[in-house]
């Protein structure tokens, strides 16, 4: 038998509860909305990750992606911007040349 989203979604929920400083579990629930295509919901997740630990890449990546989903590309853009120039300071070439790309395609 399959797992359904809302039951992912809640054992995220019941694991965060648990652990609410784990940046892993917050991003892993913000996938999650972003997989459910709720955008607000992602938006938020990946807000409070960024606000605990600002040096997490993926969180802006991520953020920039649900932004342009949610239809406000100058927020996508900003959101990648700052994503890139973290990802450089940090070392992370790759994840800074993929937010490039992306804000390249925008």
């Amino acid at each position: 038998m399959t797992q359904t989203s809302p039951t992912r979604l809640a054992q995220l929920q019941q694991m965060l509860a648990a652990e609410p400083a784990d940046v892993f579990l917050q991003y892993a629930m913000g996938m999650e909305h972003m997989r459910l295509q709720d955008w607000p919901a992602a938006l938020t997740t990946f807000g409070g990750l960024l606000q605990q630990d600002p040096n997490y890449v993926a969180a802006y990546f991520m953020s920039g992606r649900a932004l342009v989903q949610k239809g406000d590309v100058p927020a996508a853009r900003a959101m990648l911007t700052r994503g890139i120039e973290v990802a450089r300071r940090v070392g992370d070439d790759h994840a800074a040349g993929e937010m490039q790309g992306f804000l390249d395609e925008l």
